[in-house]
């Protein structure tokens, strides 16, 4: 029950991703969004909030953690505000801006929180997070699916959620005890400077970067699989918006069983073989899920995608944190190091795509001509 409040947390961050993932055809078609403005929307705030977040994690460790959680949380809520209000690609952005790294502190540190209070159960604890991030990335279409039925339409589903944020901050807020240690009003920058060299210190050793490295590397089979997944049946598949909503349910029921499954399985077997069996199952699955031309196989392939990669990323992540005693807000700040890394690759790839098909487009005029 004292984990309650960081469980709930995170539902609500994935009930929001869900709800975001699923409302891209949506969004498209709604705002007039191109290709490459939807690539921005994708990249840009993820961009943003790998330069915040460091600071964020490390203030995490050396100041107040209850107060950067709670005023995130506004600032979440206020992001959610903003998306609904939205009505073209700028002011979209700007609330993706803002949601990205207040996302960061009102999760991320919930979550290093959590990590603390059983430094013994890191990968189990892990398990128990990404089951209520995956019962909220799951339930997130069918809200979208079900508000919109009644005319709520995707704005009104952010106005909602915005909403519902507002009372689970209300709880938070009576939940989260005061710390036990009395710091500063304003955080110094000696302590922010020492927090900065112990982390880079911990870059240092052959374990933490293992676990950063395959984190990011997994992610492109998880949330960055999971962004373009709707946009994929929808236009390449070629299902309707309301269908191409119910693809990326397929692929978040399967993940949620399969998060079910590896509370109970983690008591058993160890988290890294697990880890093992499940890469060389998602190496045959993922080629076979691009290559086949009926869409209901297609379907069939991403919920057996989407079951088999459970366990990647608390497995890792509790590997993570259990390589950094005494860091754990920390983990956060070398998480998004990584993560722009990651984010400039996606984004390169991205442009690369883009002038490849102007260059595509530009010849074939010339052949018309």
């Amino acid at each position: 029950m004292v984990n309650f409040p960081f469980l709930l947390i995170e539902f609500l961050d994935e009930l929001v991703f869900g709800v975001t993932d699923a409302a891209w055809p949506y969004i498209q078609t709604s705002l007039r969004l191109n290709y490459t403005q939807i690539g921005v929307l994708l990249t840009v705030p993820g961009l943003v909030s790998t330069i915040v977040e460091p600071f964020l994690g490390i203030l995490g460790d050396v100041w107040k953690r209850r107060l950067l959680i709670l005023g995130g949380g506004i600032l979440f809520t206020l992001a959610l505000l903003l998306t609904g209000l939205s009505t073209g690609f700028f002011l979209l952005l700007i609330a993706f801006c803002l949601f990205y790294p207040a996302s960061g502190a009102f999760v991320s540190l919930s979550q290093a929180t959590l990590m603390d209070s059983d430094p013994s159960r890191h990968d189990h604890n892990m398990a128990r997070w990404t089951l209520a991030g995956s019962l909220g990335v799951t339930l997130g279409p069918l809200l979208l699916v079900g508000l919109s039925a009644i005319g709520f339409g995707w704005r009104g589903v952010f106005l909602a959620l915005s909403l519902l944020a507002v009372i689970v901050l209300l709880f938070v807020w009576r939940k989260i005890p005061a710390p036990a240690v009395v710091h500063p009003p304003l955080p110094r920058w000696s302590d922010l400077f020492a927090g900065f060299r112990a982390a880079f210190q911990a870059l240092k050793r052959r374990e933490v970067l293992r676990w950063l490295l395959l984190l990011e590397f997994s992610d492109l089979m998880l949330d960055v699989l999971l962004g373009f997944l709707a946009l994929y049946f929808h236009d390449v598949a070629g299902l309707s918006e309301a269908q191409a909503a119910g693809a990326v349910l397929v692929w978040l029921v399967a993940g949620l069983a399969g998060d079910f499954l590896l509370i109970p399985l983690l008591e058993k077997v160890d988290g890294l073989r697990t880890l093992r069996w499940s890469v060389l199952l998602e190496l045959l699955l993922f080629p076979a899920f691009l290559l086949v031309p009926w869409p209901w196989l297609k379907l069939i392939l991403a919920g057996l995608l989407g079951f088999f990669n459970s366990g990647w990323y608390a497995i890792l992540q509790g590997r993570l944190y259990s390589a950094m005693p005494g860091q754990s807000a920390s983990v956060m700040a070398l998480g998004n190091i990584a993560g722009l890394v990651g984010g400039l690759l996606l984004a390169a790839s991205l442009s690369a795509r883009v002038m490849e098909v102007s260059f595509s487009t530009r010849y074939r005029v010339y052949t018309l001509l």
